[in-house]
């Protein structure tokens, strides 16, 4: 099976898909069951190494041999696989939605690709995952790229170079743009960042609402930094777009966003070290030097912060608790003792089943509107975050 390289590396997956199509044909022509195998994306085969600082697969493999079950499976792959390859000859890009009715019209075109037919988009998508996880490919390496983007992006002082399709560059200034943000599209590995000065730190905020309003109200133009608002679970956009801020420019990264048991585990998890679901993309979609700014629980005693009670008995609520008690007995990232702190906060969200939101920060001195930045550079500059 093939090693995981890198996006862009020059892959031969066409190379790649020939031999094993032309393994499977040999297994069929020997009265053998063709096997195809694939990493296991799951918690259960999920290990975390402090010294990369994600999550990595382990050793356990999905293997799918031919057999009554398997059968539709393994031929909607190959199905799929010659779709893909197609686009990687012509040099064509789509999102999954697209390949899902890309497979659809195959099918309408040729009536004994029946049985191969997607009921709903979830079926092809599972198929595109199954394919990525047994080359340990990207979705991007077959031009198959999601239509999220990273996150909205403020600064003064960032500068980004993109390379075009054709080669060409694009340079956008970030300081020219007024108030609205630079949002890079799920292509990370096609921008180069630079500082036309000094870049102090980026700031990302869990809420884009707070970060327009940290802009607004001139957070950019006091401070040498990044500004940018991840809105909630990161997708792979802003991950990989935070990795690159990381990578390329050597700067501290800091989140700030609610206290409480989904944001610990759901989202500062996912963008620290990537997440179980995407074991073969955590390398370069995931921001293992960002720190948890807060709100932290000795924020909510230090400005008496205003915080709520968790009703366990409401289902989303409920849900997340539950989820949090998991991933302290189950999750790799928090069982490590390098993330004890992370633990333990996870630990006192459990007990005292209380949450608090970012916002309250706002509360601290109604009058000052930029009381939260001046709380959030005094928490940066004595070190008073995990």
């Amino acid at each position: 099976m093939a090693r995981m390289v890198k996006i862009g590396s020059g892959k031969d997956l066409p190379k790649l898909s020939r031999e094993i199509c032309e393994r499977m044909l040999r297994d069929l022509e020997k009265a053998q069951r063709p096997v195809l195998e694939a990493v296991k994306c799951s918690l259960d085969n999920s290990f975390y190494n402090p010294k990369v600082g994600y999550l990595t697969p382990g050793d356990k493999k999905v293997r799918t041999e031919l057999n009554v079950s398997s059968v539709q499976k393994m031929a909607r792959a190959v199905f799929m696989l010659e779709i893909l390859l197609r686009n990687i000859d012509t040099g064509a890009v789509n999102n999954k939605r697209e390949l899902y009715y890309i497979a659809k019209g195959e099918v309408k075109s040729a009536p004994h690709l029946k049985p191969l037919d997607f009921q709903d988009q979830d079926e092809s998508d599972a198929i595109i995952d199954f394919i990525c996880e047994m080359f340990e490919s990207y979705r991007e390496e077959w031009n198959c790229f999601a239509n999220d983007r990273g996150g909205q992006t403020y600064s003064q002082q960032l500068v980004v170079t993109e390379t075009m399709a054709d080669g060409t560059k694009a340079v956008i200034d970030l300081s020219t743009l007024g108030t609205s943000p630079f949002q890079p599209k799920n292509k990370p590995q096609s921008l180069q960042l630079k500082a036309k000065k000094k870049i102090d730190f980026c700031l990302i905020v869990e809420s884009e609402g707070t970060a327009n309003t940290f802009v607004s109200n001139g957070f950019t133009k006091r401070n040498n930094c990044i500004l940018l608002g991840a809105q909630g679970v990161p997708s792979n956009a802003v991950r990989g777009w935070c990795k690159l801020i990381q990578d390329q420019l050597k700067i501290p990264l800091f989140f700030f966003g609610d206290l409480d048991a989904y944001t610990l585990q759901n989202i500062f998890r996912t963008l620290k070290a990537g997440s179980a679901a995407s074991l073969i993309r955590n390398s370069d979609f995931s921001a293992p030097d960002v720190k948890f700014l807060g709100v932290l629980p000795e924020d909510v005693k230090k400005y008496e912060l205003h915080d709520y009670a968790v009703k366990e008995q409401d289902v989303a609520e409920g849900r997340a608790l539950k989820k949090a008690r998991d991933a302290l007995q189950n999750d790799p990232f928090f069982q490590d003792k390098i993330n004890k702190r992370l633990a333990d906060v996870l630990n006192w969200l459990l007990k005292k089943k209380r949450r608090c939101e970012q916002q309250s920060l706002f509360m601290v001195d109604p009058k000052d509107p930029v009381m939260p930045e001046k709380i959030i550079l005094e928490k940066i500059k004595k070190g008073i975050y995990i």
